[in-house]
């Protein structure tokens, strides 16, 4: 008789457990009588923290809670050489003056003059009759999306914010033909003048695409056979 009352007590109460378990939103996976069981406490990327122990806040639930990874380290960029050495970490610093006018802080930054000295360096994104396309199609599409409020469409300094009046100074690309390919990056990289540092948003794969679509503004046939020698000869003559 005992063992009766027992068992039906048992069963009510499972029975209890599992019905009150469930809910009516469809989504739900039910209570959570153990979290602390296989929800970690610890702050971890990728995890919905907009749901912990319960508690729910519906303002966490669409926000990434990924971490900005260490200074120094490297993303893996898979096995494409190529793509590795183009995705390192850039080599040039940011002049220690752009802590206070760029707002670098944090940055290794150094006294001498690294601007002038990328006049020299050349875009590693190597155009080739295969990929130009592309690389132009992926300029265009970053260009109008991050810089053609200020520096216009068409690379003339007339985008909205400067017809607005809300800043000055937006260089036309035409004008600045004798710029190396190196200093335009470091000037997108770390910033330059009333721009400030775009590396934070773009990559560096995204900024040498970009490099490329400027010269586009500069010389309507760039990436086609003997364009190049052509810069080169306007480059040196404005040089001189």
């Amino acid at each position: 008789m005992k063992f009766r009352v027992i068992s039906s007590i048992a069963i009510a109460a499972v029975s209890t457990i599992m019905l009150g378990s469930c809910g009516a939103d469809p989504d739900s996976a039910g209570f959570e009588y153990m979290p602390d069981m296989y929800r970690s406490s610890a702050i971890e990327p990728y995890v919905d923290y907009g749901e912990i122990k319960g508690r729910e806040n519906a303002e966490l639930k669409m926000k990434l809670s990924a971490k900005v990874p260490p200074f120094g380290t490297i993303p893996y960029y898979g096995t494409d050489s190529s793509e590795v050495m183009l995705m390192l970490p850039y080599g040039r610093k940011g002049h220690t003056s752009m802590r206070q006018t760029h707002g670098l802080y944090g940055y290794d930054l150094v006294g001498s003059n690294e601007y002038e000295a990328a006049a020299a360096d050349k875009n590693p994104l190597v155009l080739t009759e295969a990929n130009s396309e592309k690389i132009f199609a992926d300029g265009k599409r970053i260009f109008n999306s991050t810089c053609a409020h200020c520096h216009g469409e068409k690379g003339d300094g007339n985008g909205p914010m400067m017809l607005s009046g809300a800043y000055v100074g937006v260089p036309d690309y035409a004008n600045l033909k004798a710029l190396g390919d190196g200093q335009i990056f470091y000037s997108i990289y770390y910033g330059k003048g009333f721009m400030g540092a775009h590396n934070s948003i773009l990559n560096k794969k995204e900024i040498w695409t970009l490099v490329h679509y400027i010269r586009k503004f500069q010389n309507a046939d760039y990436g086609t056979p003997g364009a190049e020698m052509q810069m080169a000869v306007i480059a040196d003559s404005l040089s001189h």
